[in-house]
């Protein structure tokens, strides 16, 4: 059941025999769309900063993880922090519109979408408009390591359990932080505890 505003989520436990370590969240991906029936333990990746990191003393958190289920020009794929469409290249981030559906609140050392929880039964979305001057989208760089890029009239922000675009123009897209080409529609959907994960 996704955890509700206020409730303890998920539970320390000792580590079980069989575990299945990741250093990343494509990796975690990789492996949850495979059907990888042994448990699964994240030492790395924006999940496990979202987490504020692993346990101690030895032991280990049983969590439920809500994930990405996602159509990219019809072609399906699994995530489990984040999905960034924007336009190409090193400057994709200063020009064009941007979309990011999270998981969770990190991406890199961004606090991108402060609201996000792994296993609340929703995505956040944050879309930059395209009219975003590259002085604003300075501005909002300089905030996102904080979280404090929104609210913005150029940021909108919502939180949703589906969403799809038909994007203008071949966009680049990545999925856990690996690019994956340049897509034209991109569709989202959240699977709520969709597996147990441990950290």
């Amino acid at each position: 059941m996704t955890i509700r505003r206020g409730q303890p989520w998920g539970e320390t436990v000792p580590p079980p025999d069989d575990l299945v370590t990741v250093t990343s969240d494509a990796d975690l991906a990789r492996l949850v769309e495979a059907g990888e029936r042994r448990p699964i333990r994240i030492v790395g990746g924006d999940l496990l900063a979202s987490l504020g990191g692993a346990a101690s003393d030895g032991q280990v958190r049983e969590l439920p993880l809500d994930i990405i289920e996602g159509r990219a020009d019809g072609e399906g794929f699994i995530a489990v922090a984040h999905v960034v469409a924007r336009s190409p290249g090193r400057t994709g981030w200063w020009r064009g519109p941007i979309v990011a559906v999270a998981n969770v609140d990190h991406l890199g050392r961004w606090d991108l979408a402060p609201r996000a929880h792994p296993n609340d039964g929703l995505l956040d979305v944050v879309e930059v408009d395209t009219a975003m001057s590259v002085r604003a989208r300075w501005q909002a760089w300089r905030r996102l390591p904080t979280g404090t890029h929104v609210p913005h009239p150029s940021i909108r922000t919502t939180r949703t359990t589906a969403a799809s675009w038909d994007l203008d123009h071949p966009t680049a897209l990545w999925v856990d932080g690996v690019e994956r080409g340049r897509v034209r529609s991109l569709a989202v959907t959240v699977r709520p505890d969709h597996v147990i994960v441990y950290a």
